[in-house]
């Protein structure tokens, strides 16, 4: 069974920076040849895809997180990360941990989501 688990959440001013972690069960990352990333939903927003990691180490960014944000994963640790920095309260959200066995973003969907972790931006 894969399991998804966020930590790294919270409130943090704008300017400031987190870490998202997403602990990644049922799957080994790389042997298995999967793809991890990190959606968001705002309140009365759709889910966004916001960066990507494929196991051969492409990246996919979002243009919103694009010299703010930085993914990689520790394959060792089947866990992979998102550094934020210069938040905007724009950025407050769910953030959502995601796996596919194609492709990230997959246009027909994620096969796996973690339950999401609430990032707040204050003003």
């Amino acid at each position: 069974e894969v399991q998804l688990v966020e930590s790294g959440g919270g409130l943090v001013q704008a300017g400031g920076s987190l870490r998202l972690s997403c602990a990644a069960s049922g799957f080994t990352f790389d042997d298995d040849d999967y793809a991890l990333g990190w959606f968001r939903q705002a309140p009365g927003k759709e889910r966004e895809a916001i960066s990507c990691i494929i196991s051969d180490g492409s990246t996919y960014y979002a243009d919103s997180a694009k010299g703010r944000f930085t993914i990689s994963s520790d394959n060792a640790k089947n866990t992979v990360y998102l550094q934020m920095s210069n938040l905007k309260p724009e950025d407050t959200a769910n953030y959502y941990c995601v796996a596919d066995h194609t492709t990230c973003p997959n246009p027909d969907g994620m096969e796996y989501w973690g339950k999401g972790i609430l990032v707040t931006v204050s003003s």
